[in-house]
């Protein structure tokens, strides 16, 4: 399964998924825990970072995570680095947001697949 997204989900079985919640993120890391051959209940850190993942396009700070600025200056001061030169980044157009939304619809559907072959497999 292809896992590099930029964003998070937008749908789930045809049906718009809004605002990620945390207990959709556990019902995920619950099937991965099915896919990866364990029950239910034995969800890993690392299934519950993988949902996370997978549904935000991203990972959620914690909530002992603050945000940190590095390297910032304080108001007038010089800057210590003079940057560096980025790669150039495409605006999205309407083709790749809809190669996007297909890929986005075959990886779900893979999963539902690698789910339900898991219950099955291990009897759950």
């Amino acid at each position: 399964m292809k896992t590099s997204l930029s964003r998070g989900i937008i749908s789930d079985h045809f049906a718009g998924v809004g605002t990620v919640t945390p207990e959709m993120v556990r019902q995920r890391a619950r099937e991965i825990a099915i896919i990866n051959g364990r029950p239910t209940n034995h969800c890993t850190k690392q299934d519950l970072l993988e949902a996370q993942r997978e549904l935000t396009g991203g990972f959620l700070a914690t909530d002992g995570e603050d945000d940190i600025i590095v390297n910032a200056t304080s108001w007038g001061e010089e800057p210590g680095s003079t940057g560096h030169p980025v790669e150039r980044e495409e605006a999205a157009d309407e083709q790749t947001l809809a190669e996007e939304l297909v890929e986005q619809g075959v990886n779900e559907a893979e999963h539902d697949q690698m789910v339900e072959a898991a219950k099955t497999r291990h009897g759950f």
